[in-house]
Formats: C-alpha cells, sequence, structure tokens
C-alpha cells in the first residue's frame, strides 16, 4: 500500500494515553503504514529465527493493552459460555439441527445490518465509549434470559418458548454488530501496526484458553443447576469486562466531522473495493470462514448422533479444540510479520482437513473413535485460529488508518453472511445428516485452501 501524505502522522503514548500529531484537519487519528519486519525478531548472523528474539508477550508492556485485555477476557468469558449453553439449550428444547442454524442466522443477521454503521461509529467516536456500552447491552441480555428460564417462561414443557432465545440472539448480534468494529480497530491505537499481529494473537490465545476453561465447566453448571445459572455467571463476566473498560484511558480518535453516516459508509466499501490487498484479504477470509464455521453451530449433532457423548463430552471436546488454538496462538504471537498471506492458506487447508477427519471419524476409526476425535479437532483449533488471526492482522497491517474501523466492520458483515451458510448447513444436516452436510463442506476448504495456494500467488506473497 503506497503512503498516503495526508493521513501519515506520528505516534506516540505518553502516560498510558494514545496521542498523534495528524495533519489532516477532518482527521484526528493516529496512523501508521506497513514498513519492513522488525529487525530484532533475528540474530545478528544468517537469517534464522533466534529464540532470544522472540516477541511472544510483547503487547502486555503496554498498561493500556492489559487494560483492554482484561475487558476482552471478560466479555470472551461470556461469549464463550453463551456458545456453548445456547447451542445445547435449543438442541435439548427442539432435537433440530434446522432450529441450531436458525439460532445462528438470528444472531448473525443483525451483523449484516448494523456493522457498516459500526465501522463508522468506530472511525467517528471514541472506542472506548461505544464497548462500554456494549458491555452493559450485553450484560442486560444476559440476565433477562436468565430471568425467563428462571420464571418458566422458556422451557421444554413450552414447544414455542425457544423463540426468546431467537429475540436475546437478534439483540446479541446487534450489539456486536455496533461494537465489534471499534473493539477490533482499537488495538491498532493501542500498541501500533507492527505489534499488531501480536496483539491480535495474544488476543486470540485469551479467547482460546476460555474455549478451554469454559466449556467444561460450563457442562457442569448446567448438570447440577440449570441453564438459568449459565446465564447468570455470564451477567458477572459482562459486569467485570465493564470494569475493566472504565479504567481505560481514551485512545485514539477518527473524527469525521460534517459528513453524513451513509457517505462514510460507502467511502468505506469504495476504499476496500478499490485496494487490491484488502480486497483480497477480504474475499480470501470470507470464502474461509463461510466453509468453516458451521461446524462450531452443529457439532452437538455431532457429539450426540455420531459420539454418542452427553453435555460433558461436548464441553471437552471444545476444550480440546481450545488446547490447540491456545497452542497455534502462542506460535503466531512469537513470528514476526512475514509470509502471513502463505500460513492463512496453510492454516485454513490444515483446518479442513481436520474437520474431515472429524466429522467422518466412525468411518476412519471406529475402534478408537473418540480419541480420535479429540486427536482432529486439537488441529481444527490450530487451523480456526491460524485462520482468524492472521485474516485480522493481514487486513489491519495493510488498511490506512482512516478506514480501519469500516474496514473492520466488513470482516464482521462477512461474518454476517456466514450465517446463511451455518443456516443451510443446518437444514441439510437434517435431510443427509451432519457428517455430510459439514464433512462436505470441511473437503471443499482444503480443496479451496490449496487451490489458492497454487494459483493466486499474490496471496502467497503477502507479508
Amino acid at each position: 500500500m503506497e503512503n498516503n501524505p495526508k493521513y501519515v502522522t506520528e505516534t506516540k503514548q505518553e502516560d498510558g494515553k494514545i496521542t498523534s500529531n495528524g495533519t489532516d484537519d477532518n482527521l484526528n487519528h493516529t496512523n501508521t503504514t506497513p514498513t519492513s519486519p522488525d529487525s530484532s525478531y533475528y540474530s545478528g548472523r544468517g537469517s534464522g529465527l533466534s529464540l532470544k528474539h522472540l516477541r511472544t508477550f510483547t503487547s502486555f508492556k503496554n498498561p493500556v493493552f492489559r487494560l483492554y485485555y482484561g475487558a476482552m477476557m471478560g466479555q470472551m468469558a461470556a461469549m464463550n459460555m453463551q456458545m456453548v449453553a445456547r447451542a445445547l439449550l435449543v438442541y435439548e428444547l427442539t432435537g433440530s439441527a434446522t432450529a441450531l442454524g436458525a439460532m445462528a442466522l438470528g444472531n448473525s443477521m443483525p451483523m449484516l445490518f448494523f456493522s457498516l454503521y459500526g465501522g463508522v461509529i468506530a472511525d467517528r467516536v471514541e472506542k472506548k465509549d461505544v464497548l462500554w456500552w456494549g458491555q452493559v447491552a450485553s450484560a442486560v441480555i444476559a440476565f433477562a434470559t436468565a430471568l425467563l428460564l428462571i420464571s418458566g417462561i422458556m422451557s421444554e414443557d413450552k414447544p414455542g418458548s425457544w423463540l426468546w432465545l431467537i429475540v436475546a440472539a437478534l439483540g446479541q448480534g446487534t450489539v456486536m454488530g455496533l461494537m465489534m468494529p471499534s473493539r477490533q480497530a482499537m488495538i491498532a491505537d493501542i500498541v501500533g501496526v507492527e505489534d499488531l499481529m501480536n496483539a491480535v494473537a495474544l488476543n486470540t490465545f485469551g479467547m482460546n484458553a476460555l474455549r478451554l476453561l469454559s466449556p467444561i465447566p460450563v457442562g457442569f453448571i448446567i448438570y447440577f443447576f440449570g441453564f438459568s445459572a449459565v446465564y447468570i455467571v455470564m451477567t458477572c463476566m459482562y459486569l467485570i469486562a465493564i470494569g475493566f473498560i472504565t479504567l481505560m484511558p481514551k485512545t485514539g480518535v477518527a473524527s469525521l466531522k460534517g459528513r453524513g453516516a451513509m457517505k462514510d459508509v460507502v467511502d468505506g466499501l469504495k476504499y476496500a473495493w478499490n485496494e487490491p490487498t484488502i480486497f483480497l484479504v477480504l474475499v480470501i477470509t470470507f470464502i474461509v470462514t463461510l466453509l468453516s464455521m458451521p461446524y462450531m453451530m452443529l457439532l452437538p449433532a455431532l457429539t450426540e448422533n455420531v459420539l454418542n457423548v452427553d453435555e460433558r463430552g461436548f464441553g471437552i471436546l471444545l476444550s480440546m479444540s481450545g488446547v490447540g488454538a491456545m497452542l497455534g496462538s502462542i506460535v503466531i504471537a512469537s513470528l514476526p510479520n512475514r509470509k502471513r498471506g502463505l500460513m492463512l492458506m496453510c492454516g485454513s487447508a490444515l483446518c479442513g482437513l481436520a474437520l474431515a477427519g472429524l466429522f467422518f471419524v466412525d468411518s476412519l476409526f471406529p475402534s478408537n473413535m473418540w480419541i480420535w476425535a479429540m486427536i482432529f479437532i486439537f488441529f481444527v483449533g490450530i487451523g480456526q485460529t491460524a485462520r482468524m488471526t492472521l485474516g485480522n492482522s493481514l487486513i489491519q497491517y495493510y488498511v490506512d488508518d482512516a478506514y480501519r474501523g469500516r474496514v473492520m466492520s466488513l470482516m464482521m458483515m462477512e461474518f454476517g453472511l456466514t450465517s446463511f451458510g451455518v443456516f443451510a448447513a443446518g437444514v441439510m444436516t437434517d435431510i443427509i445428516g451432519v457428517q455430510w452436510s459439514v464433512g462436505g463442506l470441511a473437503i471443499i476448504l482444503t480443496v479451496f485452501s490449496v487451490l489458492a495456494l497454487i494459483f493466486i500467488p499474490s496471496i502467497r506473497k503477502l507479508e
């Protein structure tokens, strides 16, 4: 990406507050442009990677990032608990894979309508305030769901009561669509572009640590106390996130004064369309996400109908995925900003192969089905981490700061669009079974990743 002198500024951190000396009259934000990889990653002789120069946890030296990380951990603890509890609750109330797909659609559809405006918000106002109000709204939704379960308004005895979960999913999806572009774009404001991959990888590590830690207790909480107790704990996690955000200082703000929100949206779309690197990564990540996401919502159908395990087994399986994802995150956090396009497609191929093995495990290894299922989902976790971390860091590395929030909103919009794939996979599961519906997508993902590596050299060249 060519440097635009209009947006080039010098960034610095003073007393935990991000400041800048921006030269544009209409833009008051920090901006950094991609540079060559940090030479500190390498030893003085040769070109090999030196372990003593690895900067695995370098972003934690930033006190603002530590507060941000604490808030993120509170939010993601709640969201991981919700992912497990909601999937199990829907399947318990309905016994339908289509209902699981409808739930994913209800959660993701608002992102299609609100994420673009969430990107405008991220480029217009203080991101800290957006995060704070987002956590407040999420806490209210979680607590309201708990009250519906405690009161008996939503129960197995009332067949249509599960639709309340659709309402909650719509509300949560709206909050995510408006808030997440700010949360993603905020990272670059805090740590700068050269530490961006490190910070994103550490974020992913935290999320996956919670994927490891959350499912098992959720399974036991449901077993001993019921689903309502999970939603009470989720509410507390959101309150913890609110506390950390309150302690954070103000960060860099992009102020687009005197412009309409729709014009800002259109400008962001034009920018993404006209920047070849941004457009390529957005398309690649959309296709890969579309093909890999369905397994997350349809895993309960696999565990119950193929693996024959209960809620606790489901939690253990998700935790094993978290172990793989944590390992992948640590490795990526330790690496320099090199060959990230190549690693993205290799991670996608690995994810596809592991998913195919997981969903056809009863045919491949009928005598040791459970052991091999844990092995396969371990590698699914590694592949998913590579996909998410590298796609996110590549986008933010090459995007102009003036458009960061809006471009990140496009990634959120992609997530919303993939819900149609999840819904379709849910419908197909009820028709042809979960193995061929999700396993078939995994095979397509593997083939696509390999072909992209071979026939799209520009993705391989992305640093």
